[in-house]
């Protein structure tokens, strides 16, 4: 039985490929963060190895050990506090699979944040997937697909993992998760779909907490002098060359933040994502012109696009930061 909840036209595609034998060597499982991508990824490699009758089984000793993440022959590369992920591990990756399989089927490896390979290892790695050994599958996982080389795209078969409906994500919270029904109807909202994000949050208060923080803080923004603004920007800056993608979360949630101002400014507040803000958001709201609302949310996808780019981080934060409207007093 197939974990992923929703995605069934990349389920489907997978059950048939199986059926027939013709997977690809390489699959490259693209969507944002928490959407799904690496449960669906799990669950190929367990469909791989499964020893019942209907593959995945999810009850099998292969099953049961892919899932605990203890099987030999399935492997995660990912960033352990890095950077990048670097052609060091890429190596390993490569002696793994001259191997045969120890406990399965099949050899699974699955690279977790793709678009964090250095170049470095995504030239490594195209030894492996221009010239896979037998047994041997390969899923890359990725947010931000434009940031892999061309050379890999071409090389994978791609799937999309789009965010869910709202509803779908409410639904598995309350009843595979049993989360009580008004706070699975908040978090779902709050996911924008993701329903990796949510089961995370009902795990861990302190998820919905930093969200909030950094929530308030840009809410702050808004009335903070430039001083503030820049020292904001600078702050962001500096994170991005660490993580790109814990700043594209931020400027994410901004721009769901000024998207909602817009759905209130528009009376269609029954429909915005942050549903435990609603007094602020009318707040807020009243503040703006919905002409000045929809320049703002132009500027943010305009800097998000320059930084996937690869501009300057701080010439590009700094601007935005320039572009934030002035609105009313009071």
């Amino acid at each position: 039985m197939w974990q992923v909840v929703g995605h069934e036209k990349a389920v489907g595609l997978l059950q048939r490929s199986l059926k027939g034998e013709k997977l690809s060597h390489a699959y490259l499982f693209v969507g944002p963060r928490h959407v799904g991508k690496m449960t669906l990824a799990i669950n190929l490699a367990q469909a791989l190895n499964c020893t019942g009758e209907e593959k995945p089984c999810g009850g099998c000793p292969q099953c049961l050990r892919i899932a605990a993440r203890k099987h030999a022959d399935v492997h995660v590369v990912e960033l352990d506090g890095r950077t990048e992920i670097g052609i060091d591990q890429i190596r390993e990756m490569q002696h793994f699979a001259s191997l045969k399989p120890f406990e399965g089927r099949h050899r699974v490896f699955i690279i977790d944040r793709a678009e964090r390979l250095s170049h470095e290892a995504s030239n490594c790695l195209l030894k492996t997937l221009e010239e896979p050994p037998q047994n041997v599958k390969l899923v890359l996982l990725a947010a931000n697909e434009r940031l892999l080389l061309p050379t890999v795209l071409s090389r994978c078969q791609r799937l999309e993992l789009r965010p869910l409906p709202i509803a779908m994500v409410e639904e598995a919270l309350i009843h595979r998760w049993r989360v009580v029904p008004e706070r699975a109807r908040i978090l779902a909202r709050l996911s924008s779909g993701c329903l990796g994000w949510a089961v995370s949050a009902t795990e861990d208060e302190q998820l919905l907490h930093h969200r909030n923080e950094r929530l308030a803080s840009l809410i702050r923004l808004a009335s903070g002098g430039m001083d503030e603004r820049f020292a904001y920007a600078a702050q962001l800056a500096n994170q991005f060359s660490q993580d790109r993608e814990s700043v594209n979360g931020v400027l994410s949630l901004w721009l769901v933040w000024w998207h909602d101002l817009m759905l209130v400014k528009g009376g269609s507040g029954d429909f915005t994502a942050n549903v435990d803000q609603e007094e602020t958001l009318l707040s807020e709201a009243k503040r703006y012109s919905l002409t000045q609302i929809r320049g703002f949310m132009q500027s943010l996808r305009q800097a998000m696009a320059q930084l996937e780019q690869n501009a300057n981080p701080r010439l590009v934060l700094e601007v935005l930061m320039f572009s934030i409207p002035k609105g009313k007093e009071g």
